[in-house]
């Protein structure tokens, strides 16, 4: 069995979403860890989830990164193994350093709540080897500040290491380049503003985000 571990902080409040679409859909085992966790070396997988950790107060994620667990989330991801944030999540990954660029306010400076068509870039990375190559999807979206930025240089990295994985294909909140999920360079931590957890059963509406969480099984199957 692969085991998860669902990082909640105060605020967050898609953990348990998260904790479902492991247990009830992927049907592996997941625990949900306390923003005062130190130790997470008994998981395969980390995943950080949406929400508005400590309120969204400063920038989004700028406390969390604060929060006792994230040092054993930077040893986590610095031994190579997958780190997963989603929205919030991805937002506390980019406040820690552990992921390039920031997230802004939308560009029209509403909350956007909707299914949003993506397509998937790189379908050789941990995250999303059960996809097709160039791939049309369609995940939920909901946040306030999930417009990404980052320097032209950033952005010329971001492209030749082929870690830009997710784009819009309407660009809803104005991310430069249409970008909705990267990697780091070492390609095993992933934020997404996308929310793959509210698409793994037809009644959400589709399926297409469970393939990111087989996509994390298939690779693990494959070191064991």
């Amino acid at each position: 069995m692969m085991k998860f571990a669902v990082v909640s902080f105060p605020g967050s409040n898609c953990d348990e979403d998260l904790y479902y679409a492991i247990t009830d859909d992927l049907h592996e085992t997941a625990k949900i860890v306390p923003h005062t966790a130190t130790d997470l070396s008994e998981f395969d997988v980390v995943l950080i989830p949406g929400g508005f950790s400590y309120g969204d107060y400063l920038r989004s994620g700028a406390i969390a990164k604060f929060a006792p667990v994230m040092t054993a989330v930077k040893a986590f991801a610095q031994q190579g193994k997958p780190v997963l944030g989603i929205c919030n999540g991805f937002q506390i990954l980019t406040e820690a350093g552990l992921l390039p660029g920031t997230l802004q306010h939308n560009r029209q400076m509403q909350f956007i709540c909707e299914p949003e068509p993506l397509r998937v870039e790189n379908n050789q990375t941990t995250f999303t080897s059960a996809f097709q190559d160039q791939q049309q999807i369609t995940l939920p979206i909901a946040h306030g500040e999930g417009n990404y930025y980052c320097d032209d240089a950033t952005l010329t990295q971001l492209r030749h290491n082929h870690q830009i994985v997710f784009t819009y294909q309407n660009n809803p909140n104005g991310s430069v380049s249409d970008i909705a999920g990267i990697t780091n360079e070492a390609g095993n931590v992933l934020g997404m503003m996308p929310h793959p957890e509210r698409a793994v059963e037809t009644i959400q509406g589709g399926t297409d985000g469970l393939l990111v969480f087989k996509s994390l099984l298939k690779a693990h199957l494959r070191t064991v």
